[in-house]
């Protein structure tokens, strides 16, 4: 696959990169249910195998239970893949309840941990998962700018930061990316942040761009309704009433678009996302291995004008 150059570094991402959020599993407050790791350690193979060159993982997803299967994924391919994690989600003790700190200490004792759970020496991309506690983002991306001279970490970027806040970090540090939520029904960064990213040189890697898997076009109200108890979407405002009914009238019409193209609606969802110049990458979960088969040929394709268009008014913009 062709590579797109992320913001002012020297790293290349294929368009389409491997999410590990529900890789996690369903033992934590944000999980997509049971995950065999099995599956999910033969999903990484397969994106690698496919041409994928970078994963996105983080160390809250499952309390540390991804990175600790990327780490064994990728035990004996470390120079096939570049790696992206997050800090700043916290927890402790039985409870597991999560907390948001981004004090200095913290930072540093996350990515120390990160990096055992990965079996690696370095993290290619470091990011601040939240800007949660606001009053501590100052703090929580200088560490992080010292991680960078520490060696522990190549380049460093964020997730989740508005505008303002990229402007209150930018002078400590130079931002790498920026990771914020972006698919056909969640359009947010268009207002400014695609502009400010690119005018400063920040890559921007999308997350969720087929909104938590209702764009695959494989999700009904009944469906929704039966989603396992340990599922976070059950109350997501996306999957819930009146928004659910909405989404799913306007994957309706998308349909023909996909089949008129010849293609999945997975593989519209993302390249409609990597339409823009100012993105770099999108994230895919995967958590079978064809799944990855199906979003790694999205990096390739090219949606006609008169389709863009058309998708435009659909989605009412």
């Amino acid at each position: 696959m062709k590579t797109r150059k992320l913001g002012y570094s020297d790293l290349h991402l294929t368009p389409i990169g491997l999410g590990t959020w529900a890789m996690g599993g369903g033992d934590w407050k944000f999980g997509w249910g049971d995950q065999d790791d099995a599956a999910s350690i033969a999903s990484v193979h397969q994106a690698l195998d496919a041409g994928v060159n970078w994963i996105d993982t983080a160390a809250i997803y499952g309390h540390g239970h991804a990175e600790r299967v990327v780490g064994k994924a990728i035990q004996d391919r470390r120079d096939d893949v570049l790696i992206a994690t997050k800090c700043g989600r916290v927890w402790e003790g039985e409870s597991r309840e999560i907390g948001k700190s981004l004090r200095r200490e913290s930072v540093h004792r996350e990515v120390d941990v990160s990096l055992q759970r990965l079996g690696i020496d370095c993290i290619d991309l470091y990011q601040i998962h939240w800007p949660e506690p606001d009053e501590e983002i100052e703090e929580g991306w200088g560490a992080v700018a010292e991680l960078v001279e520490a060696g522990k970490i190549r380049y460093a970027g964020v997730s989740n930061f508005n505008m303002e806040q990229l402007k209150r970090i930018q002078p400590i540090h130079p931002v790498t990316s920026l990771q914020p939520p972006y698919s056909m029904l969640r359009r947010e960064v268009e207002e400014e942040i695609l502009s400010y990213c690119r005018e400063n040189q920040i890559g921007i890697v999308a997350y969720s761009p087929m909104q938590a898997g209702l764009l695959t076009g494989r999700f009904s109200k009944e469906r929704v309704q039966n989603l396992p108890a340990n599922d976070w979407r059950k109350a997501n405002p996306f999957f819930t009433s009146p928004q659910l009914e909405a989404n799913l009238s306007i994957i309706e019409q998308l349909r023909p678009v996909a089949a008129q193209m010849e293609i999945t609606l997975p593989q519209l969802a993302l390249a409609w996302v990597l339409r823009r110049s100012e993105m770099t990458a999108a994230i895919a979960g995967a958590r079978r291995p064809e799944q990855i088969l199906e979003t790694v040929k999205a990096g390739e394709i090219v949606i006609p004008d008169e389709l863009l268009l058309k998708i435009e008014r659909m989605l009412g913009a």
